[in-house]
């Protein structure tokens, strides 16, 4: 009777659990948030420190067939090409990360606080992505959604989007709210490089 009993069980525990994920989280989210921590680490601005940096070359590393025996040899790293918008740009993934690299940050940061609800977040992010790059490594942009960072934005007294700071030796040095055009940000970037 007992045996009948965790043979009715299982089948119905196997049910339950078919096709489901812990807490609603699926496969591939875990693959992008490791691509999106690699990518950052690659182009970061101290990729020797990097604890991906072993994962990044063994990652870029291609096998080589060789038509006489078929086997596998492992290539030279490939070179990976970036755009300039893509080194001066990064999005924050969490607290440390800001800490680490707004805060800590020996070059000037412009933080831009949006949402992706925000149409005129949609307009001035890329903008200002533009602007910056002009600046040649001068001053670097991060980005944080404040839907996923309401905390950063509470703590940097974000009360409306898009908000954009600067910046500079862990201090808020400027603040401006909403959209400007392509000289207001270029004189407000100024004013940050000094």
């Amino acid at each position: 009777m007992v045996r009948s009993g965790i043979a009715a069980e299982a089948p119905l525990q196997a049910r339950s659990h078919a096709g489901r994920w812990p807490s609603g989280q699926k496969p591939w989210m875990a693959q992008r948030l490791l691509l999106r921590r690699f990518l950052a680490s690659v182009v970061s601005r101290k990729p020797s420190h990097s604890r991906w940096a072993p994962l990044a070359s063994r990652a870029l590393q291609t096998p080589q067939l060789s038509l006489s025996n078929l086997t596998g040899t492992p290539s030279q790293a490939r070179s990976l090409y970036t755009t300039q918008v893509c080194t001066t740009t990064f999005n924050i993934q969490d607290g440390p990360d800001f800490q680490d690299r707004v805060v800590n940050s020996e070059t000037p940061v412009v933080v831009d606080f949006h949402a992706q609800w925000c149409g005129p977040c949609k307009i001035l992010g890329p903008r200002l992505e533009k602007v910056v790059a002009k600046q040649h490594g001068k001053v670097v942009m991060a980005k944080v959604d404040i839907d996923d960072h309401t905390d950063l934005a509470i703590e940097y007294e974000v009360s409306a989007v898009p908000t954009v700071l600067a910046i500079k030796n862990g201090d808020v040095v400027d603040k401006f709210v909403g959209i400007k055009d392509e000289d207001q940000l270029e004189a407000f970037l100024k004013k940050l490089i000094g």
